[in-house]
């Protein structure tokens, strides 16, 4: 009898559930799109109580598809959630949010970290949490919403408000308030965590006045999280209650998915954002060269940490292309249009729509498209734009590169924008090593899966995972005569260079 673990990854534009068997194949699926609200002041919020109902709906999706197959529900043995990661929500103990999520992307806490900044907390918080301060994370942005709320701020001096990441906030729900907890990777994404002693900081909490605030419990990411009851939640005819043994951030999901599972190894998630994560092995190199220290994932008896360059603007700006300057109808055709033309012709797009990332993190910069003259077309556009993501990879391996002191041992690509033959050929051939490509798209799914697996039994061991994962993997080659990638890379660093 096959055993199956329900991996449910909520994304920023929408949840997928997957059931995976015990090869780490998939057996059905549900996707459901969630919605954001992006506001020209550069607010990017969620509803919620849309996010928690997204779930179920993706769940419920997964489900039918599941049981059309003549699968049985009672074979699914546990449960796992991978999430977008800095998104926060507010709540009260009976489970209402006080406030709309506030998305990784939103930027309205610039003057809370340029005021930080200024009185000289960026080497004190970077010591603690090895992040920096930008809005990308969760705690300026919290300050800023207690700043403008003072009802809210009355609240959290009260001892009423309760704080977490959407993991948090779906486990809380779904186990009807009984589990207030999270897991090290998403905690250490908020600016409030201590990535050397895996608690709270303290000092942080009072200098920042939020003492007060509920936190919750941090674990690892491979865990017992409780027990959820599918059968009442969802109205189910049948008895479906399974524990919850994993939660992960999806960056750290897609991580352990890929198999990065030694010091060395990398992977790259092309996703809205993009994020590069190396694994560091099990002590916190802190960076000179703008990356992220962060752990990478944890099971009960080890925790390895990463190096993170976080990209922010990878399809997103594909998107804007599309439904703003509407040069194509779908994102499919982008490729067809980058190989049209020879080059890109002296054009380069800085996508700083939301500011710059890692490792340039120049959070009031602005998007621009540079070199453009009578002679260019739309298709000079979008090559420029495609090729603007694998210039900012490069940025983040050389810079991770500097602070290991040592090369990359392997990387591996997932996320949407992997379709994308001409992104995925740039790439390879820019950074001049294999690319390996898990034949698996659905990787921060398939990382909660194999997390929760090791707990509830279905794996014995990461060697076991090791080999499933070599056995699921395609490599990509560099094509070494192609000189264009590194050509345009010069350019693309003398365009950096003028902010």
């Amino acid at each position: 009898m096959k055993k199956y673990i329900l991996a449910i990854d909520q994304g920023t534009s929408s949840t997928k559930t997957i059931l995976f068997d015990e090869s780490g194949q998939a057996a059905a699926k549900g996707s459901v799109d969630l919605k954001t609200d992006y506001f020209d002041n550069g607010f990017v919020e969620q509803n919620p109580e849309a996010i928690f109902q997204n779930v179920l709906d993706s769940v419920t999706e997964c489900l039918n598809d599941f049981t059309k197959k003549s699968l049985n529900i009672s074979d699914i043995v546990s449960c796992g959630i991978s999430n977008q990661r800095e998104t926060f929500i507010l709540w009260d103990k009976d489970g209402k949010a006080l406030a709309p999520a506030v998305v990784w992307a939103c930027k309205r806490s610039i003057n809370v970290c340029t005021d930080l900044i200024e009185k000289g907390q960026n080497d004190f918080i970077k010591l603690k949490t090895g992040l920096l301060l930008d809005p990308y994370f969760s705690g300026t942005k919290l300050l800023w919403l207690l700043e403008n709320d003072s009802e809210l701020k009355q609240k959290v001096t009260n001892g009423e408000v309760y704080f977490g990441t959407v993991d948090c906030w779906l486990l809380y729900k779904l186990s009807n308030g009984t589990q207030f907890k999270t897991d090290y990777t998403n905690a250490s994404r908020t600016l409030l965590f201590n990535i050397h002693t895996l608690q709270w900081d303290a000092e942080i909490l009072e200098k920042w006045g939020l003492s007060n605030l509920n936190l919750p419990q941090p674990c690892p990411s491979s865990h017992d999280f409780g027990t959820v009851n599918w059968s009442e939640i969802l109205k189910l005819d049948q008895n479906f209650s399974i524990p919850m043994t994993s939660l992960i951030g999806d960056s750290h999901a897609a991580t352990f998915g890929e198999g990065c599972f030694e010091k060395g190894t990398a992977k790259v998630t092309l996703g809205t954002g993009s994020s590069i994560m190396m694994n560091i092995g099990d002590k916190a190199v802190l960076s000179n060269s703008g990356m992220l220290t962060t752990i990478c994932w944890s099971t009960e008896d080890r925790v390895d940490y990463a190096l993170e360059g976080a990209i922010v603007s990878c399809g997103s700006t594909i998107e804007w292309l599309k439904n703003e300057l509407q040069l194509f109808s779908s994102p499919a055709e982008t490729a067809a249009m980058a190989t049209a033309i020879n080059d890109n012709a002296g054009v380069y797009l800085i996508p700083a729509f939301s500011g710059l990332g890692a490792p340039h993190w120049q959070m009031s910069r602005k998007a621009s498209i540079e070199g453009m003259t009578f002679g260019t077309t739309k298709n000079h556009i979008v090559r420029a734009a495609l090729e603007s993501i694998p210039y900012q990879i490069k940025d983040v391996v050389q810079a991770m590169e500097k602070d290991m002191q040592a090369a990359l041992k392997s990387i591996s690509v997932n996320g949407g924008m992997t379709q994308n033959q001409f992104v995925i050929h740039f790439l390879v051939d820019l950074l001049g090593i294999p690319l390996n490509k898990q034949k698996n798209p659905d990787v921060s799914a398939l990382g909660a899966a194999y997390l929760s697996g090791l707990k509830s039994g279905v794996y014995e061991s990461i060697e076991q995972l090791s080999a499933i994962n070599k056995s699921q993997t395609e490599q990509v080659l560099a094509n070494t005569s192609n000189d264009l990638p590194t050509n345009g890379y010069k350019g693309w660093k003398e365009k950096i260079a003028k902010f």
